[in-house]
């Protein structure tokens, strides 16, 4: 019979295994939608799907490389280092997208849709790097008041890097 800390790492290994392959999911359908022409393929599309797709692939690899370190506790230093400097990178990733999306000229429904991409990208930006927005949605109010330090985040400070 498993101890109750090896049922919580094997339980925890795999939800980042879900979450992982999730973000990698989410990416292949954004990418898929707007190559296969299911939406107006557009540069400004393009400009706000490139910063989102950037985050939920560090996202994705993120989760799927935290069920290596789950039973010693600590993100190795240099995936900690890579992840800090997408913390300061992508945010200038994601304006140089806003830029793209406000410049190019394209139809009012297709800028909708390239904002929404491209706030898609801000959210989960944030939800990575500066506050866990990600709850369920029963508890989503209550929760996301308390303004919790994300996971990665987390991971990277307890590195020691």
């Amino acid at each position: 019979m498993a101890s109750g800390g090896t049922d919580r790492a094997a339980a925890l290994r795999r939800t980042y295994l879900s979450l992982g392959l999730g973000e990698l999911c989410a990416t292949a359908v954004f990418v898929g939608v707007a190559l296969t022409g299911v939406v107006p393929s557009s540069a400004a599309l393009w400009s706000a799907l490139i910063p989102l797709v950037l985050v939920l692939l560090q996202g994705g690899v993120y989760w799927l490389l935290a069920r290596r370190w789950l039973a010693r506790g600590v993100m190795p230093r240099a995936v900690a280092a890579a992840y800090r400097s997408f913390r300061l990178l992508d945010p200038l990733v994601i304006a140089a997208g806003l830029v793209g999306v406000l410049v190019t000229q394209v139809s009012a429904e297709q800028r909708v849709l390239a904002l929404m991409v491209w706030l898609l990208a801000v959210v989960e930006y944030v939800n990575y790097f500066v506050v866990r927005l990600a709850y369920p949605a029963t508890s989503w109010l209550s929760k996301v008041g308390e303004r919790r330090i994300p996971r990665l985040v987390k991971d990277i400070q307890a590195s020691g890097s």
